[in-house]
């Protein structure tokens, strides 16, 4: 599925299932030691998805750490990302010569709660999500929103080191071709982030590549 979204440097491993026996790769055991069960099993999941990928893309399988804002922590040469929700793990990589960084999210298809809608848009956001829901009434607008500003910061903070707020980027969404910009809002290398997004059985993919500087 994400494959569909991704330039063909990129590789991708998802996973709809998981492992309820899968036991922890060694050097990931403080990912999970104090998770609850079923958040263990999806970090497990997800991070052998991230080996898969690295596999796919010719590199020794290695433990995948976590920084301080939370990011995976690659193999030196490489870029990637992750995600996870209700019955879908997934991670994509890179070398970093071919992509200077990638984001992917995925989120059910459904709308976000109510509650949340105001903290992840701006005013220009909620007027298109107003236009979207009359002309495309059968796509979950807002949570669509909601998952392209994650990948857009999933693809942001390695190159800038930098925290991206929600109220830091307006969107422009293209319902006919499947993609949206991120119009970057606050002070930073990347101005605009673009990427492209999928709506499918019952999940919305989105995603986000940035290239390096020639």
């Amino acid at each position: 599925m994400l494959d569909q979204l991704l330039p063909y440097p990129v590789r991708s491993a998802v996973a709809f299932t998981d492992d309820p026996d899968e036991a922890c790769y060694p050097g990931e055991e403080a990912l999970v030691a104090s998770a609850a069960p079923g958040r263990r099993r999806e970090i497990l999941t997800a991070r052998r998805c991230a080996r898969e990928a690295l596999q796919a893309l010719g590199r020794a399988p290695a433990p995948i750490l976590r920084g301080p804002r939370r990011e995976p922590i690659w193999p030196d040469g490489v870029v990637g990302s992750i995600t996870h929700c209700a019955g879908f793990r997934a991670a994509v990589v890179a070398l970093a010569g071919d992509i200077a960084s990638v984001g992917v999210d995925a989120e059910p298809h459904a709308p976000l709660p109510p509650r949340v809608l105001g903290t992840v848009t701006t005013p220009a956001d909620r007027d298109l999500l107003a236009r979207l829901a009359v002309t495309h009434p059968d796509v979950c607008w807002d949570r669509l929103l909601f998952s392209a500003k994650e990948s857009i910061y999933k693809a942001w903070f390695p190159v800038t080191g930098r925290w991206l707020g929600f109220e830091d980027a307006r969107l422009d969404i293209d319902p006919e071709a499947g993609t949206f910009t991120g119009h970057i809002l606050i002070d930073g290398p990347l101005s605009r982030m673009s990427g492209r997004y999928l709506v499918e059985r019952g999940l919305i993919l989105t995603a986000v590549v940035t290239h390096p500087a020639r």
